[in-house]
């Protein structure tokens, strides 16, 4: 296992990195990079061992039902970066069990699992394609390369091109795990490519882009400051990908395989920070209405009302995912897809309302309260604390402080990151939807409307 100097050492690697049309020359020390830099190297000294054979726990496949219920609250508290390659990790072991009719994949891809995680490598997970034409199949672009294909097989492997959007904490992986955005058809066999890519690799380029906040008082910022992590727009230039990197070429109709996979472990890792991002929103409605004195009011009290309940049918959601787990031949275990995606959508689609509720209990305060510099201007720094304060048990600072979480949660820079990941990480809620309906037991609710109708 590495430290979090090794792991910042072992970024010293040649990558390209671009951020604000200049080269990264060292992300250790970018300002607006390092902060989360930091936060990954973090988590490795957290989880380091010293022992020859020592494996981050984390990156470990369930099994149990009880190994997994005791993984999902650890998913909200890791950094982003370490959540995704669990999650890339998982997307494999759950693709070799679906593509066992293709052995030398299999093969593959657990060989890769088991070195990564001997390795203690962080991956980015590579799935949206910059897709061009929406309207247009892959093979019918105007632009062959705007989902990422093959354009030469080799003996030894094979060359790519294309680019991959929206790649969370790319800039700090040591590998991109590459695969279909979707399932192909028939003339598209050069887009089922799924491989995984060094971030140093010949012919990657990765451009960054961040939320976190530039310039100001950081205290204006307390979310964006701890959460961001940069996403990346990652091209791929004729770059060279060896035969054991390479988990499926050429197999159109298995494409969809990895996209599949992968949703269901985005997913749940999504639903688990909605969970705990649903209670961290209840707590901010209600310390802000204590702060403005407004507790007691009878429609404050159900928004917040609301809010519990939609935080507790979240809850209720995951716990179900978990509890009806499914199983590998392996013995790994991994959630239910009907639960989990059932439950991804409806945070994901009353995540919105949930956010009115709490400005609306809030006030106008969430985007007019001064920075917290200008409470330390010995000039109105007195004059704020006295004119902020609400309820008289709350000082004007505390409140202060209660609305800059509230703006930068769901109003700004990492409140604007979220509210559009809320609905594309995993897929959109239409993607939620199809999942939806291939897992719910149409028949029996027939059976069910039948029998009522008296039909049966």
């Amino acid at each position: 296992m590495m430290t979090g100097e090794q792991y910042k050492e072992s970024l010293r690697d040649g990558r390209r990195i671009y951020q604000d049309g200049k080269l990264v020359d060292d992300l250790d020390t970018d300002p607006l990079l390092a902060p989360a830099l930091d936060a990954v190297a973090a988590g490795y000294d957290e989880y380091y061992s010293g022992g020859a054979d020592a494996v981050n726990p984390l990156v470990e496949a369930p099994h149990s039902v009880a190994e997994l219920r005791e993984r999902v609250p650890v998913l909200t508290e890791m950094d982003l970066l370490l959540n995704v390659t669990y999650q890339s990790l998982m997307t494999l072991v759950v693709a070799a069990m679906r593509l066992s009719e293709y052995p030398q994949f299999v093969e593959r891809i657990n060989a890769y699992v088991e070195r990564a995680r001997r390795d203690d490598i962080r991956i980015a997970e590579c799935i949206t394609d910059s897709k061009g034409d929406r309207s247009k199949a892959p093979a019918g672009q105007p632009d062959p390369d705007q989902y990422v294909r093959v354009v030469e097989r080799r003996p030894d492997g094979v060359v790519i091109r294309g680019a991959k959007l929206h790649i969370s904490a790319a800039p700090f992986a040591h590998h991109l795990m590459v695969m279909p955005t979707k399932s192909m058809k028939p003339g598209e066999e050069d887009y089922a490519i799924a491989c995984a890519v060094p971030v140093n690799a010949d012919g990657v380029h990765v451009i960054s882009r961040t939320v976190h906040a530039r310039g100001g008082d950081e205290r204006d910022y307390p979310l964006s400051a701890r959460r961001s992590m940069p996403d990346g727009f990652v091209v791929f230039d004729d770059v060279f990908v060896p035969h054991e990197h390479v988990f499926l070429d050429g197999i159109a109709d298995r494409a969809g395989v990895f996209a599949h996979s992968l949703g269901l472990w985005e997913r749940l890792g999504g639903t688990a920070v909605m969970v705990e991002q649903a209670d961290e929103m209840v707590g901010l409605a209600q310390l802000i209405a204590e702060a403005n004195g407004t507790a007691r009011i009878a429609h404050v009290r159900e928004k917040i009302d609301e809010l519990m309940i939609h935080a507790t049918n979240l809850r209720a959601g995951m716990e179900a995912a978990i509890s009806n787990a499914h199983t590998t031949p392996e013995g790994y275990y991994y959630p239910d897809d009907l639960y989990t995606n059932a439950t991804k959508y409806l945070g994901a689609a009353n995540f919105n309302l949930m956010v009115r509720h709490l400005h609306d209990i809030a006030g106008g305060g969430v985007i007019t309260t001064p920075s917290m510099a200008d409470l330390d201007n010995p000039d109105i720094g007195e004059h704020l604390r006295k004119y902020l304060t609400g309820s008289a048990d709350v000082p004007g600072e505390v409140r202060a402080k209660l609305f800059h979480a509230i703006r930068d949660s769901t109003a700004d820079s990492y409140g604007g990151w979220h509210l559009v990941t809320n609905v594309q990480s995993g897929g959109g809620l239409f993607a939620q939807r199809l999942v939806t309906r291939k897992h719910y037991d149409m028949d029996r609710a027939k059976r069910l409307a039948r029998r009522a109708a008296g039909l049966a």
